[in-house]
């Protein structure tokens, strides 16, 4: 049996899969306003199940590393197809960057072979007076607006990323569970690049399933997981002295990354008393092919 400080390691695994997904890099005239857009960029984006796309933001950029040396914000947005994607890259950036005051959006996966035609499609929104330019070696398109005008690249780059990757934090109260959750979110936001932690403040209470029992839904909540049912269900997989029970997910652009995510969130998460346990959602092979064990990425 594998042990962290009090928490016992349950010998299991997190399930992933791959999903398409595209970067961009959000300048701005300084970190309120690139972190506005970001934020709402990224807003309606916790899961695929029910929302557009899963989006997050994966952290600060320096003025010395953007295209129009300002500073930034990195964001990640994830669909299962290709073309989807692309819409929800151009109704993000048109509708929730281009509207937000001083910003600029360039490509953050300058590498990738496939492109998608984003900024020349946002630049009919210029009405025929956009001007086509280029900026730090940057094919990039200026469209007028009240302000001035927003630059945005011509096209982004995407390639398939990984999704899925979680760990399960048992505690024994609310108050422990939540402080440990947020733990776990600091440390992977402070120390892990290319990830992203798409649910609320990178937490998830509402752990899902494959399916449902009663109705004819995609997912439904992952009931063995949840205390309330601890004493109505047979199949309960909620300790006796658990009363919280709280998801951390975590998509990224390789597997690697996202192990790495898990591991240095475990181990946060873990120094709080009040967990007694640490787990991973999987369903069976139905979702994905890939698999973290978390005895193999903590021992």
């Amino acid at each position: 049996m594998l042990r962290l400080n009090n928490a016992i390691i349950e010998d299991t695994y997190a399930e992933l899969f791959n999903m398409w997904v595209g970067r961009v890099i959000i300048t701005a005239e300084n970190e309120k306003w690139s972190g506005i857009a970001a934020e709402v960029a990224t807003g309606f984006a916790s899961s695929i199940i029910g929302s557009p796309a899963e989006a997050g933001i994966e952290g600060d950029v320096s003025p010395d590393e953007t295209p129009d040396g300002r500073v930034g914000k990195i964001i990640q947005i994830y669909h299962h197809s290709r073309s989807e994607l692309k819409k929800q890259m151009i109704g993000r950036i048109g509708q929730c960057i281009m509207t937000c005051p001083t910003t600029a959006a360039f490509d953050g996966l300058p590498k990738a072979a496939r492109r998608l035609k984003v900024g020349r499609s946002l630049r009919l929104f210029g009405d025929g007076f956009q001007e086509r330019d280029e900026l730090s070696g940057r094919r990039i398109w200026r469209i007028p607006v009240m302000e001035g005008e927003f630059i945005v690249e011509d096209s982004f780059g995407v390639m398939k990323g990984v999704a899925g990757g979680n760990f399960l934090i048992f505690s024994r109260t609310l108050r422990g569970g939540l402080e440990a959750a947020e733990r776990a979110v600091k440390a992977i936001r402070r120390d892990v690049k290319y990830v992203i932690l798409p649910f609320p403040g990178g937490v998830c209470r509402s752990g899902s399933k494959v399916g449902s029992i009663k109705y004819k839904l995609p997912a439904s909540t992952n009931h063995p997981f949840c205390p309330s049912l601890r004493e109505k269900i047979s199949e309960s997989r909620v300790p006796e002295d658990v009363n919280c029970i709280y998801e951390i997910v975590i998509n990224g652009l390789d597997l690697e990354s996202v192990k790495e995510a898990m591991r240095k969130g475990i181990r946060a998460a873990v120094e709080i008393p009040d967990v007694v346990r640490i787990s991973a959602g999987n369903y069976g092979g139905k979702i994905g092919p890939m698999k973290i064990f978390l005895h193999d990425i903590l021992e």
